[in-house]
């Protein structure tokens, strides 16, 4: 956790600016955005389910194919 203490005589801008660089230093927006983006893995479940229906969909449109209804 990043503290930043205030100085005697000092601006509201000047702190703001040093807590932002202290932030900046310590690494903690980069960790906390590359974990806002991060997903969950898939189950085996979820992965098989997802393969059969990739499987289907790919005949079903070789089907089509065959029958000349899509090019």
């Amino acid at each position: 956790m990043v503290e930043v203490r205030r100085r005697e005589k000092e601006s509201t801008g000047s702190l703001l600016r040093r807590f932002s660089r202290k932030v900046q230093q310590s690494r903690i927006l980069l960790e906390a955005r590359s974990l806002a983006h991060s997903k969950r893995p898939k189950s085996k479940t979820k992965k098989r389910k997802d393969a059969l229906l990739r499987e289907q969909r790919r005949k079903h449109f070789d089907r089509l194919r065959k029958l000349g209804k899509i090019s």
